[in-house]
């Protein structure tokens, strides 16, 4: 057989082998057509229309779209889903590296693993809790009457503690409070993950030459975790600015629309007033948005020579 059979024939195999191999993405794309591709096409396809959920749907074009422009209600909740950015973002990504560096650097190997396992476990429980037991457990917590915060706080000598859930000045703040407890054992276990990667050599060598801990945490370890920064603001910012469950099970969006956020306000109209038109709207801003930001992060990231 001669060597141009041989490598035609080795050529073609390995052009069957590659083409195989794309056999196994059509279970997985079907799935994608089916619970995310063709519900966000219907999504937006009623988004140009006027509808209550049952009956014919009456085309209106760009109607939808014009009238969120003029939303005051539509904008509050853009600035509230800002707000949850910074609870479920920014703080516990900033708390996440203090105490992932403060587990990895002195109780781990002052402790041993034991220790380290406790309060890794301990920090990340929230994130396992069905969010609904949460929401209901904080609703608890908080509750004016009887809630822990506020049994606490008269017994201190508080008469008239906050109602914290009630109050359009406190409500924001309470859940804040509870959107960093869940979120903070997620971002310290991304964390030391990516710590247990760093080469202790660097560590070592800093430390020879006089470096102190906090020294050495900003310049070697912030530094060597940016893969891992990244992908923790990026997927706590989208969980941001689609929350839902918490807000629908805690404050239904009040008092007033001191807690609207673009998913629950897209709920609302949906599901309450039965604007489904206007809701499915506010759903495709919402995704436009989400992609933008997770666009705009990944090139930055790029910029910046970090590999995810």
């Amino acid at each position: 057989m001669s060597a141009v059979t041989l490598t035609t024939k080795r050529t073609g195999s390995r052009r069957y082998s590659r083409g195989s191999y794309y056999w196994y993405i059509i279970p997985g794309l079907i799935a994608f057509v089916a619970v995310i591709g063709y519900p966000l096409f219907r999504n937006v396809q009623t988004s140009f229309t006027s509808w209550n959920g049952y009956g014919p749907q009456k085309y209106v074009g760009f109607r939808n779209y014009e009238r969120l422009m003029h939303d005051q209600s539509f904008w509050i909740s853009f600035f509230h889903a800002a707000e949850f950015i910074a609870a479920m973002s920014l703080i516990p990504t900033v708390l996440g590296l203090i105490f992932g560096a403060l587990i990895f650097d002195f109780i781990s190997p002052y402790f041993g693993q034991g220790w380290t396992t406790f309060f890794r476990a301990s920090l990340f429980m929230p994130q396992i809790i069905p969010i609904t037991a949460i929401s209901i457990l904080w609703s608890w917590l908080l509750s004016p009457n009887t809630g822990v915060f506020n049994t606490m706080l008269k017994s201190v000598g508080i008469s008239n503690p906050p109602n914290w859930l009630g109050n359009d000045h406190t409500v924001i703040f309470a859940m804040s409070i509870m959107l960093v407890w869940i979120q903070i054992g997620y971002t310290v276990t991304i964390f030391i993950t990516g710590m247990s990667r760093i080469d202790p050599a660097l560590q070592e060598a800093a430390q020879l030459d006089g470096a102190r801990w906090w020294q050495r945490f900003r310049s070697i370890t912030i530094s060597q975790l940016a893969p891992e920064i990244s992908i923790v603001v990026l997927t706590t910012t989208v969980a941001a600015v689609k929350i839902f469950a918490p807000i629908q099970i805690m404050t239904s969006g009040g008092p007033g629309n001191a807690t609207y956020v673009p998913s629950f306000y897209s709920y609302f109209n949906f599901f309450t007033t039965q604007k489904v038109g206007y809701g499915s709207a506010i759903s495709t801003v919402l995704t436009v948005i989400l992609s933008i930001i997770a666009v705009g992060m990944f090139k930055f990231q790029n910029s910046r020579g970090v590999d995810l």
